[in-house]
């Protein structure tokens, strides 16, 4: 599976975490942690090409699908030429 939406071009990001212990009272770093893209692998029926794709696509990128509609939205990002 893919590292990055294929809509969106989310990836994953390096931020800081802190223990629980201590949150209500001193912000005590513990280093660096990696947070993933809420990633899904998805069939994607395309009609104007007559296709079915299958995509990684975060759940905003799906959301970008519904409210776009298929083709648009992997035109615009590119998935389609």
């Amino acid at each position: 599976m893919a590292k990055a939406c294929a809509i969106t071009q989310k990836t994953s990001q390096v931020g800081g975490k802190y223990a629980n212990r201590t949150r209500a009272t001193v912000f005590t770093p513990t280093g660096n942690h990696r947070k993933y893209a809420n990633l899904q692998k998805k069939r994607v029926y395309v009609p104007e090409i007559d296709k079915t794709l299958v995509l990684t696509v975060s759940t905003k990128g799906m959301r970008t699908i519904q409210k776009n509609g298929a083709y648009n939205a992997l035109r615009t990002a590119g998935v389609l030429k």
